[in-house]
């Protein structure tokens, strides 16, 4: 398994000294506008900044995979207090051998340091999020999007296929797969596909050649980069 640095990038400080997330525009964010008036669908006689307000709200209220993120390595505490309460929420890890007063012990850590993901709607994840009391460590991962002259700020969601992707990838942590906390271009260019058999069945993405081998990896949210171990061209499914 190769891992890169799992601190993720575009990390600023906040004056008192606490880390604040930031990511890099995902490819469908929201366009820049150079004008401001209402564009109106003539088949539909619906604005476009109508269809935007109506999108924004279901996202509010329709669940979905967030990406929360607790400080100082404390998101396995905020992780088992949201599964206590009820949420369902995945964290990614895996198990490493450490000489700890001089034995050698199995360990579990996580892939992603600081980071796991919360399944629920924004308004649900918002009150464990705004929990001063029993979560003060505990953070959305926001991205950044331009619209026109500002700069919007919302909290980061995961496709529900990319999880599940994630999740079976994970699942072979033993195996020579990559979690890297940047994007690896190859895997933006490259074809869409689904394995359907193997070790991986079930995961899609891009299919592509890195570190001398053809893999599928996935650029989750548009954050850090996830992939596969070899897979044969014959265990893949054209998208």
């Amino acid at each position: 398994m190769k891992i890169e640095e799992f601190t993720l990038f575009n990390v600023s400080t906040n004056g008192d000294g606490e880390k604040t997330p930031s990511t890099r525009l995902i490819p469908n964010a929201l366009p820049e506008r150079g004008n401001s008036y209402d564009v109106v669908e003539s088949s539909t006689g619906v604005s476009t900044r109508y269809a935007r307000f109506k999108k924004a709200l279901e996202q509010e209220t329709v669940p979905q995979w967030y990406v929360l993120r607790a400080t100082y390595g404390r998101e396995k505490k905020a992780y088992d207090y949201l599964v206590a309460k009820g949420v369902t929420a995945f964290y990614p890890t895996m198990n490493i051998v450490k000489v700890i007063k001089g034995k050698r012990k199995k360990v579990r850590i996580s892939c992603l340091p600081n980071i796991f993901f919360a399944y629920g709607t924004e308004e649900c994840i918002k009150t464990f999020v705004y929990d001063n009391v029993n979560l003060p460590f505990l953070r959305f991962y926001y991205e950044h999007i331009h619209s026109g002259n500002k700069i919007i700020k919302k909290p980061l969601i995961i496709p529900n296929s990319q999880i599940e992707s994630f999740k079976i990838i994970c699942s072979h942590v033993n195996m020579d797969i990559i979690i890297q906390s940047r994007l690896i271009s190859n895997f933006q260019r490259g074809e869409k596909v689904k394995v359907v058999e193997g070790a991986f069945k079930g995961v899609e993405g891009n299919v592509a050649r890195c570190m001398g081998q053809q893999r599928v990896g996935i650029i989750v949210g548009g954050v850090f980069t996830v992939a596969t171990a070899y897979v044969p061209s014959s265990f893949l499914k054209r998208k």
